[in-house]
């Protein structure tokens, strides 16, 4: 894919005596909105994980590129991932919010990569931060609480603040880990239209892990399965049938897919 992003190539990754991931690849192309699915245990969130070097995978013949450039390979972290990773932006599942600090301050923290970690932490916030962190708080409907502190805000609150710090961060790409695993259905659905509004209009690559088969098969183009580390489907969304999904999952998913599946 010449307009690939992102670059996974034959990554494996093991846990004592389990396979997490086993030989994985996948090309992220530009502008991509991806679900990741399967069930827990899978390595939807080890795959994401390794993606932004959290942790690095095995060492051996796997490599993971972002923007043409080595993540990691063979086991060992790029010593330039810090630079790739200012344009990466993560969303995690229990919002990585610092909770005494305002809802501003939590956004601004997203344009540290630019403006240094001390300038930062004495709050010297330059104009052009200031303004694009009320742009993106408003852009997610959270500018009203800018002033709060963070842990006094609904999940689903917090959780489109994370999004606007990536929106300050200037990321290119945001890989979201199971954005809305604790949210209820409200406020899961505005996060994922949250991403899906950052797709379309402002170009961003979107990778999300999701437990929900049908926010995955609603908001994505692109869906990539995966099962006991191993991809068993990549392809549209509106290509994955159900009898895919029963060998997914197994055969109970018919009883708690509360959305009719596709035929």
């Amino acid at each position: 894919m010449s307009d690939a992003v992102l670059s996974i190539r034959n990554a494996s990754k093991t846990f004592g005596q389990r396979q997490a991931l086993d030989g994985v690849s996948i090309e992220v192309g530009r502008g991509e909105m991806i679900a990741l699915i399967g069930p827990s245990g899978s390595g939807k969130s080890t795959l994401l994980r390794s993606i932004s070097a959290l942790q690095t995978i095995d060492g051996g013949a796997g490599k993971i590129e972002a923007f043409g450039a080595p993540v990691q390979e063979n086991g060992k972290i790029s010593p330039d991932v810090r630079k790739i990773r200012t344009r990466i932006g993560f969303i995690f599942q229990q919002f990585n919010l610092v909770g005494r600090l305002s809802l501003f301050t939590n956004v601004a923290l997203g344009s540290l990569g630019r403006i240094g970690a001390l300038r930062g932490f004495l709050g010297l916030w330059p104009a052009e931060t200031k303004s694009a962190v009320m742009v993106a708080l408003a852009r997610m409907g959270v500018a009203d609480y800018a002033a709060q502190r963070a842990n006094t805000l609904s999940g689903g609150q917090q959780q489109r603040a994370a999004i606007a710090r990536a929106l300050v961060q200037q990321a290119k790409i945001v890989l979201a880990d199971e954005p809305v695993a604790s949210l209820d259905p409200v406020a899961a659905r505005r996060v994922m239209e949250a991403l899906r509004t950052l797709n379309h209009e402002d170009g961003l690559t979107v990778v999300v892990t999701l437990h929900q088969v049908d926010y995955a098969l609603r908001y994505c183009d692109r869906v990539v399965a995966l099962k006991a580390g191993k991809i068993v489907y990549d392809g549209k969304a509106t290509g994955l049938k159900r009898t895919q999904l029963i060998d997914i999952y197994g055969p109970e998913f018919e009883d708690v897919f509360w959305e009719e599946a596709p035929k």
